[in-house]
């Protein structure tokens, strides 16, 4: 590795790996041994068209191999910082976290008043009963902030390749282009319904 700590990420398109059963997009993952990985360098090739008759070639590493020393973000290539990915994350996670364990500690006093309550009310008492619903609610909504919590968290360490530097294809057609071709396409429909019935007079 160039620089230390930083892994990298190779997306290969579909179909590379489809004799062994693997037809879907694939990413391959290297990473130093005992180090923690601080930067994550991607480069995308998924986005090539692979078949029987168009397999990888070395060609096709070609630009990789080039930017592989200095490893700059490019049209292919990014690099994510997994300590501040960490670091959004924690900040982001934060306040559900903080919600879980106030509305836990709200849950573990109105189980300690529900005691004393059940020690003077009847077990069926509308009492106990909306004592009882009350921490239900505040149980389910402290299990709901904590779990959001860590789907946060969680979510530093999905590592798909997604390439941020992709351009999307935009559509520049004006509404008159798309009449046009709708038109077009029309008479290309009409020409050929018309030799069919051509076809279909003969026989």
């Amino acid at each position: 590795m160039p620089e230390p700590l930083k892994s990298l990420i190779v997306s290969l398109p579909g179909g590379v790996f489809t004799a062994a059963g693997a037809g879907v997009k694939t990413n391959h993952l290297f990473f130093s041994k005992g180090q923690s990985t601080r930067k994550i360098w991607y480069y995308d090739l998924s986005s090539i068209k692979v078949g029987k008759k168009t397999p990888l070639t070395i060609k096709t590493f070609e630009e990789f191999f080039r930017l592989l020393p200095e490893r700059p973000d490019s049209e292919l290539s990014w690099t994510i910082n997994m300590d501040e990915r960490k670091q959004k994350a924690a900040e982001e996670a934060c306040p559900f976290k903080e919600k879980a364990t106030a509305t836990s500690q709200k849950v573990a006093q109105l189980s300690e008043r529900l005691k004393e309550l059940k020690k003077t009310f009847a077990r069926k008492s509308k009492v106990i009963e909306e004592a009882e619903k009350m921490i239900a609610d505040l149980t389910r909504e402290a299990r709901t902030n904590a779990a959001k919590a860590k789907e946060i968290q969680d979510a530093v360490y999905d590592l798909k390749a997604v390439n941020p530097n992709k351009k999307a294809d935009t559509d520049n057609h004006t509404p008159e282009d798309l009449l046009d071709i709708i038109e077009t396409k029309g008479r290309e429909i009409a020409e050929a319904l018309a030799v069919l019935r051509i076809g279909l007079s003969i026989s």
